[in-house]
């Protein structure tokens, strides 16, 4: 284990405490092999303690992914503005914005979207992860809407978009985006061939 200090717990809100002890945990080490003992024992507090919020630990973990997918979203939405020439600059925005956040929460990006993040069994979860996939759809919708996108079945625009944007921040996490192999800004060349294979053509 990295280190991370003791987050010694004395009174409030239990519950969040033994959350942002797991981020921080997360965020340090970039994987989540912690038990809910280590959270309790880093939080300050017994190890039964985290049972009265999370009957197990997968519970947590799925509690985490939420809220990285909120956090996602807002960042997201953050770096677009309406003063954007275009919808095409908004989606360029967007993407970017996702894959730094991949790129700073490697190991909260690694979990959202692993198997340990089951979305079908989690309400919450799954109503995040679509919330944030609705931002994307949204710009899709809004650049079909004027002339921006091409008007074709907005799940394909949808796929391929994904498949790049998240494809590109798992490069990115990995340290995979190596100038040699794709050249010095490998992200705007990547999203330019995606949004020319997308946007209407005079």
């Amino acid at each position: 284990m990295s280190e991370i200090k003791d987050r010694p717990y004395h009174h409030g809100d239990l519950r969040r405490a033994l959350i942002d002890t797991a981020l921080a945990m997360l965020a340090v080490d970039q994987n989540w092999t912690f038990t809910l003992r280590e959270v309790a024992r880093r939080t300050g507090v017994s190890h039964a303690a985290p049972y009265k919020h999370f009957r197990d630990r997968e519970m947590l973990l799925r509690e985490l992914a939420s809220i990285g997918f909120v956090r996602l979203g807002e960042t997201m939405t953050e770096a677009m503005s309406p003063a954007m020439p275009s919808t095409r600059a908004q989606f360029v925005a967007a993407a970017q914005a996702c894959i730094g956040f991949a790129y700073q929460n490697p190991g909260l990006y690694r979990l959202m979207f692993s198997s340990d993040a089951d979305k079908t069994i989690d309400p919450q979860l799954h109503d995040a992860a679509m919330s944030t996939f609705g931002i994307l759809l949204g710009l899709l919708e809004k650049g079909q809407r004027d002339g921006s996108f091409r008007p074709v079945a907005v799940s394909a625009l949808a796929a391929a978009s994904w498949a790049q944007v998240h494809g590109l921040a798992m490069l990115a996490i990995s340290h995979q985006l190596l100038e040699e192999k794709v050249g010095s800004a490998p992200v705007p060349a990547a999203l330019d061939m995606l949004l020319d294979g997308m946007c209407c053509t005079d």
